[in-house]
């Protein structure tokens, strides 16, 4: 158990990452003093800053501040850090040598988790939208929650949500097993394709992770899974389990999907009953199958039918998912995280659905060398589905190069004719907004950093 009664100060080495950022927010908002490092600035480390937590970009134990650097306070002082921050760092290093309470930030998670009934989310992909999903539909009723988002809800304009409810929605993130450290009351498992091969050898040993997963939840609670997953999921014993998707024999399924001109209507099927004719405005056709997920968390939480109607409406999404920028006749500029191969297939075929019959240029940065090497040929295949692309270099995030791995791999497998390679400087400069119809930006790495540009750059350009 984590004492946190006897600390004055937290110190999050990585401290700028979306999920890091949520817990020094959480911790600071909780009266405890906030500091940390990260490599560069952005907006999540100017929102720390404005709420007085105290932020270093240079990788010296110089810029701590007294707290944190004085070895004689080690006693008043937690470490948090995440997998990604690499062994080498000076400041983790000097955390280490003199001998403080260092955590992995799955480890404070966990502990947050074991003292409130905690709705955990897991998967391959899907995670950040469903807990977003779920955390507004609990949000805008009288059950209400607290949420560690991995994502910037545009509801909230946060990755945190605090109150005074007992439940709590976080991410349970499967990279190095940091999922096996929550205690949840209910969990969600959205997918289990290969990925991380690199932490688990193979799949199906990526599936037994999961399995183990689904054992920690608290005996009387709730599993809902995707139903595609049977087979592959174990129910543990004592945990009711229950499925969701579009297939017959789904506990929770969605039927009779119709695009209308700004939103989809749909029924579902729940075991309280069919809700016919609901109205969800947020654009891609794999956001039903999420929101039939987040709409089962809702209804086991005690939300009911007439709270789940409005909040959907309501919903505005999350940042870097299905993220439409621009939507201006004969132009739109959307901007998506994925970076697996089967969530780029949910993205695009999203984006093919939406918008209909219109010509599609993705911009895509492969996400780890690992990851590259383990689904090259996936990437390529799918990639190969629109109509232009241009592929940026690898971003390593925590990883060294690979030998003979590079964004060159999937350019050299695609078949694709409007193929290119760019370095991310060019891209802005190189658009050619009389050519576009749909751009795509599609990444987890620095690739956000585009965002803005290319929003600025389409409109000024259309404005001319």
């Amino acid at each position: 158990m984590i004492d946190f009664s006897t600390i004055e100060g937290m110190y999050f080495v990585g401290i700028g990452g979306i999920g890091m950022s949520a817990l020094a927010l959480y911790f600071r908002k909780g009266g405890y003093d906030i500091a940390g490092y990260d490599r560069t600035s952005g907006m999540i480390t100017d929102s720390l800053a404005s709420n007085g937590c105290t932020i270093s970009f240079i990788d010296d134990i110089d810029s701590m501040p007294d707290l944190y650097r004085a070895a004689e306070n080690k006693g008043k002082v937690l470490v948090v850090y995440t997998p990604a921050i690499p062994d080498e760092n000076k400041v983790l290093s000097y955390f280490r040598k003199n001998g403080y309470a260092i955590y992995k930030r799955s480890e404070i998670l966990g502990a947050i988790s074991r003292e409130t009934d905690t709705i955990a989310v897991a998967g391959t992909h899907g995670k950040t939208t469903i807990s977003t999903m779920s955390a507004h539909l609990l949000k805008q009723s009288h059950v209400d929650c607290s949420a560690f988002l991995g994502g910037i809800s545009k509801n909230y304009n946060s990755n945190l949500i605090l109150s005074e409810s007992r439940f709590t929605v976080m991410e349970a993130d499967e990279y190095d097993r940091s999922f096996h450290r929550l205690s949840p009351m209910m969990a969600v498992v959205t997918a289990m394709d290969p990925d991380h091969l690199e932490i688990y050898g193979d799949h199906e040993t990526m599936i037994d992770a999961y399995n183990i997963f689904c054992g920690k939840i608290r005996q009387g609670g709730t599993l809902i899974y995707n139903c595609k997953l049977k087979g592959k999921i174990i129910p543990p014993e004592g945990v009711t389990c229950l499925t969701y998707g579009k297939e017959p024999g789904s506990d929770y399924r969605y039927f009779n999907v119709e695009h209308r001109r700004d939103y989809y209507s749909f029924d579902l099927e729940t075991p309280a009953g069919i809700f016919n004719d609901l109205h969800f405005p947020f654009p891609g056709i794999i956001n039903i199958e999420n929101l039939t997920a987040a709409i089962a968390v809702a209804l086991k939480c005690g939300v009911n039918e007439s709270e789940i109607r409005k909040a959907i409406i309501l919903f505005q999404g999350v940042r870097r998912r299905f993220d439409i920028r621009v939507n201006i006749p004969g132009l739109a500029y959307v901007d998506d995280y994925a970076h697996h191969p089967e969530e780029i297939r949910a993205f695009i075929t999203s984006v093919r659905e939406y918008f209909r019959g219109r010509k599609i240029t993705a911009i895509f940065q492969p996400h780890l060398f690992t990851r590259t090497h383990d689904h090259a040929d996936g990437f390529a295949a799918i990639l190969d589905t629109l109509d232009e692309v241009i592929l940026l270099p690898v971003y390593p995030a925590r990883e060294k190069p690979i030998e003979g791995v590079s964004s060159g791999i999937i350019f050299e497998r695609m078949k694709l004719r409007n193929k290119f390679m760019m370095e991310m400087n060019e891209i802005p400069g190189k658009l050619n907004v009389n050519e576009l119809d749909v751009l795509v930006t599609i990444g987890a790495g620095d690739i956000d950093r585009l965002v803005a540009p290319i929003e600025k750059r389409l409109k000024e350009l259309r404005e001319r």
